[in-house]
């Protein structure tokens, strides 16, 4: 091997590593990315119609966002954490309910129920445990979750400040010959984004809607945090709206068994609104990501990079897909 091809070879596995070592910089930069695309697309449709320049619509656009932020904090945030807290506590109070079923079942399957209640309670007793009984973890967490805030904050006025030169800079690292295309694709990534942020922003405020009116309808407690709750968990498909079913269940088995089975049935039907109405409805802006690759994205980015991972699979997924088919399949394959 020639001296040069192995200072390559080790140089790329080097940047790796380094690359590795700061995996979490590299998503909360990725982050600041996503958030100011879409940003971005703000200010730039204010600024004709405000009839102002660029930095006057950043501003306005960061007040509009902070008074939505703040209406929702002062109005919804305060029952919604009072209401979470007896989740906490009710939520493995319904899941052991299950226990009386036990005595139906045959003997085998009654082991099996038995172990399936205890590894649903153990989270959650251990969520209690951790949100409450341990205040150095608690301070240590939400410290780290300020400065990545504060990070990713700093980063999108970095980025909306001057996005083209940010661009032209990143567009730089290519090939001259491969540039144009590779603005042309960084384009379509930008869309892709954009779309799918405002579909997802979309699809979680419908769904909070329609979760909260029908839980208040079955007469179900705490209809708020699980509305919220199964809004916010639709931000992460397949896996989201599992979850999402299970606190409002268990709490509705205090009440009577037909009510589980009722909310059970509501979720289903709100699940299918969302998969044959909402989704074919934002779908045009949106890049279509087939369900076993969203679902095998989701495990693998949350194996390999935690929670932060599972929060941006599905961007990365779309900009995986997008490069694929724009590189490697309309590039290469189809050229070939």
């Amino acid at each position: 091997m020639k001296l040069s091809k192995l200072i390559g070879l080790v140089a790329l596995i080097l940047s790796i590593y380094i690359l590795w070592k700061i995996r979490q910089v590299v998503l909360l930069a990725f982050t600041a990315v996503v958030l100011a695309t879409v940003i971005n697309r703000i200010v730039v449709f204010l600024m004709p119609k405000l009839k102002v320049k660029r930095g006057f619509s950043i501003i306005i656009t960061f007040v509009l966002l902070l008074v939505v932020l703040g209406l929702f904090s002062l109005i919804v945030f305060p029952p919604f954490i009072e209401q979470f807290r007896e989740l906490i506590n009710q939520v493995p109070q319904g899941i052991e309910q299950l226990d009386q079923f036990r005595q139906i079942l045959p003997e085998p399957f009654q082991q099996t129920l038995s172990d399936t209640i205890n590894q649903l309670v153990r989270p959650i007793r251990l969520i209690e445990s951790r949100l409450f009984g341990n205040f150095f973890a608690l301070f240590s967490s939400t410290f780290t979750i300020i400065v990545s805030t504060l990070l990713v904050l700093v980063l999108i006025i970095m980025l909306l400040s001057n996005p083209k030169q940010y661009r032209q800079a990143f567009i730089l690292l290519f090939p001259a010959s491969f540039r144009p295309r590779a603005d042309e694709v960084l384009t379509q990534c930008e869309d892709s984004l954009a779309g799918w942020f405002i579909g997802i922003i979309f699809n979680m405020t419908v769904i909070t809607i329609l979760s909260g009116f029908g839980l208040w309808i079955l007469g179900v407690p705490l209809p708020l945090a699980n509305a919220l709750l199964a809004g916010l968990l639709t931000f992460i498909p397949n896996v989201g709206p599992t979850l999402s079913v299970i606190p409002p269940m268990a709490i509705a088995l205090l009440d009577a068994p037909w009510k589980a089975l009722a909310v059970l049935g509501l979720y289903i039907l709100i699940q299918q609104i969302e998969s044959n109405i909402l989704t074919p409805i934002v779908m045009q802006k949106q890049v279509s990501l087939l369900p076993a690759v969203t679902l095998i994205a989701q495990v693998a980015f949350a194996t390999f990079f935690g929670f932060l991972g599972l929060f941006l699979a599905l961007p990365l997924t779309i900009i995986a897909q997008v490069l694929l088919k724009e590189l490697l399949i309309r590039d290469v394959l189809n050229h070939a």
